[in-house]
């Protein structure tokens, strides 16, 4: 099964890592890189990236076939999509356990949302 974790962070937070030094930073992305090891090696890992800052986003919407494009952020929230993995696991109560091992778990939101299998209309 597969299942998009979605982690969020707001502003405050993405200010604090702003402000920490490189040496800090890559302190920080240790964990990361060894959940991503971990993950890689168990065959759960499919994809995972962190987002840049929400200001840098387009909105597309496509009106009479021509693409008309705002800039972001959209949503009048605090909490903004900050990354995401897409696992590959045996259950939503795996991938609940993988998120625990998320290094900023702790400290954001995270939501687990199963990956709906459309193979059968195709």
């Amino acid at each position: 099964m597969k299942f998009l974790v979605l982690i969020y962070g707001n502003p405050e937070s993405r200010k604090v890592w702003d402000a920490l030094s490189d040496e800090q930073k890559k302190e920080g992305m240790a964990g990361y890189a060894a959940l991503h090891e971990a993950l890689a090696a168990r065959g759960e890992l499919v994809a995972s990236e962190s987002l840049d800052d929400p200001a840098a986003t387009k909105q597309v919407l496509i009106r009479d076939g021509l693409p008309m494009t705002t800039d972001g952020p959209f949503a009048e929230v605090k909490e903004q999509l900050a990354g995401f993995y897409l696992l590959d696991c045996d259950s939503m109560d795996r991938a609940v356990e993988i998120v625990g091992q998320i290094p900023e778990a702790p400290f954001s939101i995270v939501e687990v949302r199963p990956v709906r299998d459309l193979s059968a209309y195709s």
